[in-house]
């Protein structure tokens, strides 16, 4: 049994009847998804920040991306950690959230990450990316989909920083540097709130 993040009034739990069901729906390779989700989740020799970062992006980079559109038939869909994995595909967003959840879980303090919305300004279109601050202050790292190494805000001119949220708040967006202003908390985010129903709905199953 995995009990893989406790998060506000939420948690996920991945049970034998969890995993049942995603073999019974998504075969065995998403299983296998599953457990080496569990293994980087519980790997207690990782104390290294930047490992762990290394580690969770390339993990999660390795799911097909697929738009929302194709993958959902919506224009837009916040998919859970469990559905991007059990899928093997998702967005922009989804890498990100699920980027977010694991780190946490693997003892990456909340303040210091941020899933950001911003302009991808050479494709010219929205994205979504994971921010690591160090300290406050700091140049933040950025987790990213569309590059698995991890660089610098300073070095990733080509995002344009819109707003950010975690569990803890929703802020106008500052990548580089100070933070920005807060503006409310994340449940303010439609798309953020019925991510949070779906999965607990699914961890009823």
């Amino acid at each position: 049994m995995l009990c893989l993040l406790s998060f506000s009034a939420i948690s996920l739990e991945i049970t034998d009847d969890i995993i049942k069901f995603i073999e019974n729906k998504f075969g065995s390779p998403a299983v296998e998804r599953l457990l080496q989700w569990e293994k980087i989740a519980n790997a207690q020799t990782i104390s290294s920040a930047d490992d762990k970062l290394t580690l969770v992006n390339r993990f999660f980079n390795q799911a097909k991306f697929i738009s929302d559109q194709a993958h959902w038939g919506k224009e837009d869909y916040w998919a859970t950690p469990l559905e991007l994995l059990a899928t093997n595909g998702g967005d922009c967003e989804d890498y990100s959230i699920a980027k977010y959840f694991t780190l946490r879980e693997m003892g990456v303090p909340d303040e210091k990450m941020k899933i950001t919305y911003v302009k991808a300004l050479k494709l010219n279109q929205a994205h979504m990316i994971l921010a690591y601050y160090p300290t406050p202050s700091s140049d933040p790292l950025v987790l990213d989909n569309l590059i698995n190494e991890i660089k610098p805000a300073s070095e990733r001119t080509d995002l344009q920083p819109v707003y950010s949220f975690n569990g803890e708040g929703l802020w106008l967006a500052k990548l580089r540097g100070q933070e920005g202003k807060r503006i409310g908390n994340a449940d303010k985010l439609k798309s953020w709130k019925d991510l949070l129903t779906r999965h607990t709905e699914l961890m009823k199953r």
